[in-house]
């Protein structure tokens, strides 16, 4: 009885669409149906955004059914076409936005030494790894303000009269009584680390994540560096001035003991690490921390350069780290902050134009790229003649890339039918499943053979596969972000395909139907056959699937 009213109304409502007055034919059948089952036809795909605006125009059910902020406009809108055309337009969003950004950051750093907006800088580096995230210097501060409530709230427990309770937003008032300041950190304490669960993150300790500061907040974890950098601005805005400490392999913040004017040294304060729940150190125990005697200049605090510093130098360590299927878009974000701060570092400039090299310099697409490596090379001479060797090599390899490039007649065309590809059995645009591990993927790009080196073979243990490297292997984007080289035993059809959340999707896809993707015009012309094979498999699984059904 449902099924037959849902479907009554399914013919209903394209012809409501095309009437102007409310008096359409059906209304009142429509109009009486159970909320989620109007959502349910209205989200069913057969209505363009056309149809949506007259249905919602007939009457006021339907009117707030189809509000701008509900489920059917955001299904209509739910993006599965034009991928290639957003791919692109996010490389120009992400483009735009970071150097709006760099360019505050540059404002930023150009600030007096006793300008001590340590929160604001970290923010600036979050903002540019993540220029597509929505992350302002506002919503970060509200988020620590709501901790700094909850600090207060047991504060008032331990001290109702505490002098931190009448402090004003934004006020910058700094106590100088150490019992009152001890008291502070207490409350810090157990509200950080007791009551919000924040910790140290040794499971994942070399994860990007724990240096941005918003993922700080929302995953409550982060490395010593930012999870210091929390510390210290809420105990700032409380009135204790601790100090941040860029000691080796653990970062620190320092709370004075001494009296205020008088001459100290490095065993009149305390130190504290907030990475360690906040646990507080002695000179002796800090090193007993990272296992070695430094000295005194290492306990020394640090300006907001130089903590900025800090944080990219890890991120740059971390980019480094990224695989050979990566985009090195990390590494390029790092290099990019740390010479905004930095221009004249010589070998990171030469890693710069190592990394452009790396990636592929097309004359006919990155002209703007060419120029970019050539103008960072002219700059490493500058500052440093002695590099001209490196330089020289460089330069050498760039214009030879550029003459085999032109010299190129075209892409290679990979046919289905042609003899040595007749072990290949999947397609581009079909959706996959690792046999082993148990991903979900893509394939974007296959070859009738391993073509990887012997290192990497060696390394992936491809020799123990049944069918070695003398196999088809396959060019797949995985849902958890990474480009994978699998090889054909491994994979297998998902007979329940998903849409694979991956950044490089509409590089290559221009559409999701549901049950595979369609290439774009530049993949298809490397795989011209592919296509009609791609809707032969998904036919012949889901006939497959019917019948086991029946």
């Amino acid at each position: 009885m449902a099924a037959a009213a849902v479907d009554s109304a399914m013919e209903v409502v394209p012809a409501l669409a095309e009437e102007a007055a409310p008096e359409a034919a059906g209304l009142s059948c429509l109009v009486n149906l159970p909320g989620e089952v109007l959502e349910y036809i209205l989200c069913s795909g057969s209505l363009t955004a056309a149809d949506i605006g007259r249905v919602s125009s007939t009457c006021r059910r339907l009117r707030e059914l189809c509000q701008s902020s509900g489920k059917v406009w955001k299904e209509q809108f739910r993006v599965r076409k034009a991928l290639t055309w957003k791919y692109y337009a996010k490389k120009i969003l992400y483009y735009l936005r970071q150097q709006k950004i760099l360019n505050n950051l540059k404002a930023f750093l150009q600030q007096p030494d006793d300008y001590e907006s340590y929160l604001e800088g970290a923010v600036y580096i979050d903002q540019y790894c993540n220029p597509l995230s929505d992350i302002s210097l506002k919503d970060t501060q509200a988020q620590i303000d709501s901790i700094v409530e909850l600090v207060c709230k047991t504060l008032r427990g331990i001290n109702s009269r505490h002098p931190s309770l009448s402090f004003k937003a934004g006020e910058s008032s700094m106590i100088m009584e150490i019992e009152l300041q001890s008291q502070v950190l207490d409350a810090m304490n157990y509200v950080l680390y007791d009551q919000l669960k924040f910790k140290g993150n040794r499971m994942d300790y070399y994860n990007a994540l724990n240096l941005y500061m918003h993922q700080v907040l929302i995953r409550r974890t982060g490395i010593p560096i930012s999870m210091s950098l929390l510390y210290l601005t809420i105990a700032r805005q409380l009135g204790v001035p601790l100090e941040p400490v860029n000691f080796p392999s653990h970062f620190l913040l320092r709370w004075c003991q001494g009296a205020e004017g008088a001459t100290l040294d490095i065993f009149d304060y305390i130190y504290i690490d907030a990475f360690g729940k906040g646990k507080q150190l002695t000179v002796k125990e800090c090193e007993y921390l990272i296992g070695q005697h430094v000295t005194a200049a290492l306990y020394g605090v640090v300006n907001v350069k130089k903590v900025l510093q800090r944080m990219v130098g890890n991120l740059l360590s971390l980019g480094k780290r990224e695989g050979i299927d990566q985009s090195y878009q990390l590494l390029r974000d790092s290099l990019d902050l740390y010479l905004a701060m930095y221009p004249d570092q010589v070998q990171l400039l030469l890693l710069q134009a190592r990394l452009y090299f790396h990636l592929g310099i097309w004359p006919e697409k990155s002209f703007c790229l060419v120029l970019k490596v050539l103008d960072i090379l002219q700059h490493i001479q500058t500052l440093d003649p002695g590099q001209h060797g490196a330089v020289g090599y460089l330069v050498q390899h760039t214009l030879e890339h550029i003459e085999r490039k032109k010299e190129e007649v075209g892409v290679e065309v990979k046919l289905r039918s042609h003899e040595k590809h007749r072990d290949v059995c999947y397609s581009i645009g079909l959706i996959m499943k690792h046999k082993r591990y148990g991903y979900n993927c893509v394939i974007y790009g296959w070859d009738p053979t391993c073509m990887m080196g012997h290192e990497w073979i060696r390394n992936m243990n491809v020799h123990s596969l049944p069918h070695g490297h003398h196999q088809p292997f396959y060019n797949v984007l995985v849902e958890d972000g990474s480009c994978r080289y699998a090889a054909q035993e491994n994979l297998e059809y998902n007979v329940e395909p998903q849409e694979i959340s991956h950044p490089d999707v509409g590089r290559y896809f221009s559409e999701f139907t549901g049950t595979h993707y369609i290439p774009n015009a530049e993949l298809e012309i490397r795989y011209p056959e592919d296509l009609e094979s791609v809707y032969e498999t998904v036919q012949n699984i889901y006939s497959a699937k019917k019948e086991d059904v029946e």
